[in-house]
C-alpha cells in the first residue's frame, strides 16, 4: 500500500473526521435555537427554567471536556469518540419518554456529557491527522464544520420544529448523528500518544491546564463573551430597533466566517497569531460598534460581515495556537480547554452584557461588548511585547 504524502491536508480521516463533526454541531445548533420556545408551549415553564435547558448542558458539556482530555491520553480516540455520539444520540432519543421537564433536563446533561466527549475527541482526532507545519491551516478547515453548523443547525431546527413538529425535528437530529457513526469508523485507529518524559508530567488540576495556553485562553473567552451577547440579546435587539430580518445576521455571520476561515489557517502558519489577531480584534469591534448604531438592515448586515470577518480570523488561530503550543499527549486538554471557554465566555456575555442592559439599553449594550475587543488588543500587545523584550534579552546573553 502506498504510503500518503506527509505533508497532505485533505486525506480520507480528515474529510471523515470533519463531517462528522459538522453532524455533530448541528444537531446541537437545531436543539439550541427551538428547544427553548419548545418547552415554554409544552410544559408550560417560565422562562428561568427553560434557560435550564441551555445552561445545564453548557455546565455538562465543559466538565466532561475536562475529563475527555485527559482520558485522550491513555486510551483510544476513536473509541471515546463513539462512546459520545452513542449518548448524545440515546439521551435525544430519551426526549420521546420525557413525561415531565424535570426528565428533559436531565437528558439535555446526558446530552452535554456525550457533546463535549465527542467533539473535544473529534477536534483533538483532527489535529493529529493534520501535517504540523499545516496545522492553521489544517485547524481554519475543521473550524469550517462547526461555521457551517452555526448556519444550517438554526434554519433546519426551525423549519423541522414549525412545519412537522418536535419529533420529526428530533428524529432528524438522533439520524444525523447515527450517519456519523459509520464515517468514524471509516477512520483508521489513532494510537495512544506516548508520553514524553513521564515524570514530568502535569498532577492534579495541571492535568487539566497548561500555562503554556493561558493567553490564548483569555483572548478565546474574552471574544466568546461578546458572541454570548449577540445570541442572548440580538433577536430582543432587533424588536426595539424594529428590524424585521434579525435573525438573518447569523446566517450572513456565518456565511462570513466561511469564508475567511481557510485564509486565517495559512497566516497563523506563515506568520503566527501576530498575523491575524490583532486585525480580527479591530473587525470584530467594528462590527459591534456598527451594530450598536444600526436601524436599518443594510447596517444589520454590514455589521455581521464585519464580525464574522473577524471572528473568521481570530477562533482557528487560537484553536491552532493552542494546539501547536503543547506536546501531542495534551492536545486533548488543549481542544478541551478551547471549546470549553467558548461556553463559559457565552454564559459570562449573557450575564454581564444582561447586567448592562438592565441600566442602560442595547444599543449601549453593544457599545460596551466592543470595548472587550478593546481589551483583547491590550492585552494581546502587552503580552506580544513582552515576550519579544524577554527573548531579546536573552539573545543578548
Amino acid at each position: 500500500m502506498k504510503e500518503e504524502h506527509p505533508e497532505r491536508l485533505w486525506t480520507k480521516d480528515f474529510i471523515l473526521i470533519t463531517l462528522s463533526n459538522l453532524l455533530l454541531f448541528t444537531t446541537v445548533q437545531m436543539q439550541a435555537t427551538t428547544l427553548p420556545a419548545y418547552v415554554k408551549e409544552t410544559y408550560h415553564s417560565n422562562d428561568f427554567v427553560a434557560s435550564l435547558v441551555i445552561m445545564l448542558f453548557n455546565i455538562c458539556a465543559i466538565v466532561s471536556r475536562m475529563y475527555t482530555g485527559e482520558a485522550i491520553k491513555t486510551k483510544r480516540s476513536k473509541v471515546l469518540a463513539f462512546l459520545g455520539l452513542m449518548i448524545a444520540g440515546l439521551a435525544m432519543i430519551g426526549y420521546f419518554f420525557s413525561a415531565t421537564i424535570t426528565l428533559l433536563i436531565a437528558l439535555r446533561a446526558v446530552f452535554g456529557v456525550g457533546f463535549g466527549l465527542g467533539s473535544t475527541t473529534f477536534a483533538t482526532l483532527a489535529s493529529n491527522s493534520i501535517p504540523p507545519r499545516r496545522i492553521g491551516e489544517g485547524m481554519g478547515y475543521f473550524g469550517l464544520s462547526v461555521s457551517l453548523a452555526l448556519a444550517l443547525g438554526p434554519i433546519v431546527g426551525i423549519t423541522l420544529l414549525n412545519e412537522y413538529g418536535f419529533t420529526i425535528m428530533v428524529i432528524a437530529a438522533v439520524g444525523m448523528v447515527a450517519i456519523a457513526l459509520p464515517l468514524l469508523f471509516s477512520t483508521r485507529s489513532q494510537p495512544v500518544p506516548v508520553l514524553q518524559n513521564p515524570e514530568l508530567q502535569a498532577k492534579g488540576l495541571g492535568r487539566f491546564f497548561d500555562r503554556k495556553i493561558l493567553l490564548p485562553t483569555v483572548l478565546n473567552t474574552l471574544l466568546a463573551i461578546t458572541y454570548g451577547g449577540l445570541m442572548s440579546f440580538l433577536v430582543l435587539f432587533g424588536k426595539e430597533a424594529n428590524l424585521a430580518n434579525v435573525s438573518w445576521y447569523f446566517f450572513c455571520n456565518a456565511i462570513t466566517i466561511l469564508l475567511v476561515r481557510p485564509l486565517s489557517g495559512k497566516l497563523f502558519d506563515r506568520k503566527g497569531p501576530i498575523a491575524v489577531l490583532p486585525l480580527g480584534a479591530l473587525l470584530s469591534g467594528t462590527g459591534l460598534m456598527i451594530l450598536s448604531f444600526t436601524d436599518n438592515n443594510y447596517l444589520l448586515f454590514t455589521s455581521a460581515a464585519f464580525y464574522g470577518l473577524g471572528y473568521g480570523f481570530i477562533q482557528p488561530a487560537i484553536q491552532a495556537w493552542m494546539v501547536k503550543v503543547v506536546s501531542p499527549e495534551q492536545r486533548g486538554m488543549a481542544n478541551a480547554v478551547f471549546l470549553s471557554t467558548i461556553d463559559l465566555g457565552i454564559g459570562i456575555g449573557s450575564l454581564l452584557l444582561g447586567i448592562i442592559i438592565t441600566y442602560s439599553s442595547y444599543s449601549i449594550m453593544y457599545r460596551w461588548s466592543a470595548i472587550f475587543m478593546l481589551l483583547f488588543l491590550v492585552i494581546y500587545f502587552v503580552s506580544y511585547f513582552k515576550a519579544k523584550a524577554s527573548k531579546e534579552q536573552q539573545l543578548a546573553a
